[in-house]
């Protein structure tokens, strides 16, 4: 049991919830293409990028409950929540689209969280350090698959093109929401606990832009961005679809053991 000041800890808890929601709701997206990728191949490394993300988020979630020391384990939080009290990004919430839809949102997920982990490898909070330190070594080799993909859609056929162009700018509106900080974070930045996430926006937007022009991609225009309100508990209709699937069995027998 970790002992935190009252501001510090009801902070900390939103704040793994965040993380620990993304990688959870991304997961799940993810596992809607086991058997369904183009090819085998790539049906197995989706559906091994989509544990990594649940095993994240699960070790996440564990430490949101003892941080908030009130007996809720990860499965209280992951299949036992309302999408109110939900605080992950509305990127990884929408539907799976298109195999270039699906990787160009990992791809500007990926990128995001490559570089906020590599901070928090080095938290002043050892146990998050801990889970961002073993989080980053999946994180790079999904950033390297997405990474690549970007590459052999956008500088394939004249389809792979248009289809990852237009993804691109369907998902553009919500990344600005990845750099948007609550007032609650300023005393876990105070404490070394987090990073401040503008520090690291600039270096994202290089690595995207960079790799989109190699991909011979447009990076969509600023003005289109929209979406936030996430960690207030404000998300699309998606959102309360994916739920009811995935906490549909644990809801309809609480408590079971096999």
């Amino acid at each position: 049991m970790n002992s935190f000041e009252p501001e510090i800890q009801e902070a900390l808890f939103d704040y793994l919830l965040h993380l620990g929601d993304n990688r959870l709701v991304l997961g799940h997206r993810l596992s809607e293409w086991c058997g369904h990728g183009p090819v085998l191949e790539e049906d197995i490394a989706l559906a091994n990028i989509a544990l990594d993300l649940v095993g994240q988020a699960s070790h996440l979630l564990c430490l949101a409950g003892e941080v908030e020391g009130k007996g809720r384990s990860e499965d209280d939080l992951a299949y036992f929540r309302e999408a109110i009290a939900f605080r992950n990004f509305h990127l990884v919430e929408q539907p799976r689209g298109d195999f270039a839809f699906t990787i160009a949102r990992q791809f500007l997920f990926d990128a995001h969280s490559y570089l906020l982990y590599q901070k928090l490898q080095n938290s002043s909070y050892e146990a998050f350090a801990a889970i961002a330190a073993k989080a980053l070594k999946e994180i790079t080799y999904h950033l390297r698959h997405s990474h690549q993909w970007i590459l052999r859609l956008g500088d394939g056929t004249e389809e792979s093109h248009r289809r990852t162009q237009n993804a691109l700018e369907d998902l553009w509106t919500y990344t600005d929401e990845m750099f948007l900080s609550e007032s609650k974070d300023e005393v876990l930045v105070a404490q070394n606990i987090v990073p401040e996430l503008s520090s690291f926006r600039g270096e994202w937007e290089k690595m995207v832009r960079d790799v989109l022009t190699e991909a011979t991609l447009k990076v969509p225009e600023e003005n289109q961005y929209m979406a936030k309100g996430c960690r207030q508990g404000r998300h699309s209709e998606h959102l309360g679809h994916l739920l009811a699937e995935m906490q549909i069995l644990a809801r309809s027998f609480p408590g079971a053991q096999w």
